[in-house]
């Protein structure tokens, strides 16, 4: 098949036949659901209703603070239990809704579906703003801002990330193999919003059924190509998937749209089809359950705010006591100590193994093999990043480009000293990050 692709780049075990080929499985919470205010890049959302409030599936609960923000919404009926900090996956105490699931899911009445081609611009994007679609991939960015360039007549690729490079995880393949449909469609709404854009969807060419189902969806489309991406870690990277795809090189001071191009993710894209064709705001999203400690690995339909532990025991809880659980990916994705935490807007995964290899892991003196660097898709030295982090140099750090790291794990990975090279340098880049926006 095609060999589109990047430079560097690694090819880790993927994991995913435990849960590629089972159908996706829709989950209803039982116990209280928990809403953190801050699912997304920005200012937290503000709460609209108070103790002892009672509230339907689908109401708003709390709104937008600020222009980088997004709204949140219940996703069960019950009544609003207490507004205080909870716990989240990144070991964060965050101000949150928690509302009692009454157990009836009853629903507000959603919104009026729009026309794409009979809305205006103005009114699809206030309403995808206003359903509070975030980047589902993991970024979390309000999606409305991604759709509302300065000038949207320069954008000339809209790219879905379909390649789900990470491995493990098949949440998007589970979407695309069941709602293909919806994912096409979420696609064309947001080409209405750009006249000059053609579509793509960039799809690793291991999911060969869904390139084929994709490419007959949309073989009478002149403006939806779909694009079979070599299956290489981090394909789905928003800089190589733009490279694979286009042809077109971004930095880590340039945006998407400075390249001509908007890129979301599968389940962004179908939360908009829902936003706009069923008028529903966002409420849930697929989570892959998986890792050799899961009795019974699983894709679900979950329902924002429902608590971790539940996702576990529908997994048929653990057929070996974990020694890592991970939210999200092995590559990119973060240990967590404690289930008792929400899913949210950006929560993808969740993986447990029963093995703790990073942990064992005993690092040495680099070797200065330079495996690092044939790997780094950012084209940066790793092996000397390191040792400039390390020293506390941010001169040469910056000299040597090391905001151009995506912290995609690859130098981490080949290292056979086992050096915490990504670590090392994401730190750093926080830091840098950190007094730019002082």
């Amino acid at each position: 098949m095609a060999t589109l692709t990047f430079s560097g780049g690694i090819h880790p075990y993927d994991g995913k036949n435990l849960t590629k080929d089972k159908p996706i499985r829709e989950v209803l919470p039982k116990g209280d659901l928990v809403y953190p205010l801050s699912q997304h890049i920005g200012a937290p959302a503000t709460p609209i209703v108070k103790k002892g409030d009672r509230v339907l599936t689908g109401q708003k609960i709390a709104e937008a603070s600020a222009f980088v923000s997004a709204p949140v919404y219940a996703t069960v009926s019950g009544t609003v239990k207490a507004i205080e900090p909870r716990r989240v996956v990144t070991g964060d105490n965050v101000m949150s809704i928690v509302v009692e699931n009454d157990g009836l899911y009853e629903e507000v009445e959603y919104w009026e579906p729009l026309d794409p081609t009979e809305n205006t611009r103005e009114e699809i994007i206030e309403r995808i703003k206003e359903a509070g679609i975030v980047g589902m991939g993991g970024a979390g960015f309000p999606t409305f801002i991604k759709l509302s360039p300065k000038e949207p007549e320069k954008i000339d690729y809209v790219i879905v990330n379909c390649a789900e490079c990470e491995p493990y995880l098949t949440s998007d393949y589970r979407r695309m193999m069941e709602e293909p449909e919806k994912l096409v469609e979420g696609l064309k709404v947001s080409l209405s919003l750009f006249p000059n854009a053609h579509g793509i969807l960039g799809v690793e060419d291991n999911k060969k059924d869904c390139v084929e189902i994709l490419k007959n969806l949309t073989k009478d489309d002149n403006r939806i190509t779909v694009k079979a991406l070599k299956t290489k870690y981090p394909q789905g990277a928003e800089r190589q998937l733009i490279y694979a795809t286009t042809g077109r090189m971004i930095n880590s001071s340039m945006l998407p749209a400075d390249a001509g191009c908007v890129v979301n993710n599968v389940d962004t894209v179908v939360a908009i089809y829902h936003a706009i064709y069923e008028g529903k705001p966002l409420m849930e999203r697929i989570v892959t359950v998986t890792g050799d400690a899961i009795a019974d690995p699983r894709n679900f339909k979950v329902r924002i705010g429902t608590n971790y532990h539940e996702l576990i025991e529908e997994a048929g809880g653990f057929k070996t006591e974990p020694a890592k659980i991970i939210s999200g990916g092995p590559m990119m994705g973060f240990g967590i100590f404690d289930l008792d935490v929400p899913t949210t807007k950006t929560a993808s995964a969740l993986l447990c193994l029963t093995k703790d290899d990073v942990s064992s892991m005993e690092p040495t003196a680099c070797i200065k093999c330079g495996r690092c660097v044939e790997v780094c898709p950012g084209r940066v030295l790793p092996n000397k990043l390191m040792v400039a982090a390390i020293h506390d140099d941010e001169e040469t750090f910056l000299k040597l480009n090391g905001m151009e790291c995506c912290e995609c794990g690859c130098c981490s990975y080949v290292c056979p000293a086992k050096r915490p090279l990504t670590q090392t340098i994401k730190s750093m880049r926080k830091m840098q990050l950190a007094k730019k926006k002082k």
